[in-house]
């Protein structure tokens, strides 16, 4: 039997949506990573594994390009919370998905479910929570060495771990050439996610963002709970603001109780009927 998949994007960040309700192939590492492809397969950020149905809970597993599980992912919850809204396995404005990072509380915006609200959990600082190598503290603009050059670093969990460097400029490039080195820095033994952040005003940021097992992407929306909320916590912004990135903004709010919530936008590609010859292929695959 032929595979079907869904493609979505929020703000250039694509994924696909992988219902194994309508699929009979268990994924992989491997057939992740050929799917995943752009030469060779469909090509995305990453793989969205759902609806998992869990004791009455929703839950969806985030699979990364290079075929490792992600906690959490912010544009993908809100793409996942589209699909299960385009195929009728929820029709009510507010609900809940699971994923490994912890819960997503969900709140439709329009009837279409083209914009939504979804809440990231609280962000913790704290080095045993994200986690970073050390004593047990918070980490606030504290100086780490990444390919021999030193950076005011900031690091915090949303469910999934980030490390957010505060620059006069930032670009695709500088993002890029950190990254490589602080993704698997051996302060951060489940590798990390990292935010370069320019500081606009008090209710505007821009953010690059590389991503752990992606690489460089267009947006984050974790990377943008994660940057907003560092920026809040270096006393730079107001709690609530907009991120800018690439491939669009996103309107992040840290509320009282450290509970950062992201609002965006989901754009819906199309549904793709994988070929006999590919389906064979990623079904050899383990």
């Amino acid at each position: 039997m032929r595979l079907v998949v869904e493609k979505y994007h929020g703000l250039g960040n694509d994924y696909l949506v992988y219902d194994p309700n309508k699929n009979k192939m268990k994924l992989n590492p491997a057939n992740v990573q050929l799917m995943c492809n752009r030469n060779f397969g469909i090509g995305s950020d990453g793989i969205l594994e759902g609806p998992v149905m869990e004791h009455d809970r929703i839950a969806m597993i985030v699979w990364n390009p290079d075929g490792s599980i992600a906690q959490k992912s912010g544009n993908g919850v809100r793409i996942f919370a589209k699909y299960l809204k385009d195929a009728g396995y929820v029709q009510k404005k507010d609900f809940t998905i699971t994923s490994q990072g912890g819960e997503s509380a969900i709140h439709y915006l329009n009837e279409e479910g083209t914009r939504l609200k979804a809440s990231m959990g609280k962000a913790t600082f704290w080095s045993d929570a994200v986690p970073v190598e050390g004593p047990r503290r918070e980490i606030i603009n504290e100086t780490m060495v990444f390919g021999r050059i030193p950076y005011p670093v900031t690091c915090l969990s949303v469910g999934n771990p980030h490390c957010v460097i505060l620059m006069d400029e930032i670009s695709k490039d500088l993002v890029c050439r950190i990254g490589k080195y602080s993704e698997s820095a051996k302060q951060f033994p489940e590798k990390i996610n990292t935010q370069i952040i320019k500081v606009l005003d008090r209710t505007h940021i821009q953010t690059e963002v590389y991503e752990r097992g992606a690489g460089y992407t267009l947006a984050s929306g974790s990377g943008c709970c994660a940057a907003g909320a560092a920026a809040y916590r270096l006393g730079l912004t107001d709690p609530k603001m907009e991120v800018r990135m690439p491939g669009g903004a996103l309107e992040v709010e840290i509320a009282e109780d450290g509970v950062v919530h992201m609002t965006g936008d989901v754009g819906y590609v199309g549904t793709i009927k994988l070929g006999t010859h590919f389906t064979q292929q990623l079904r050899t695959l383990k």
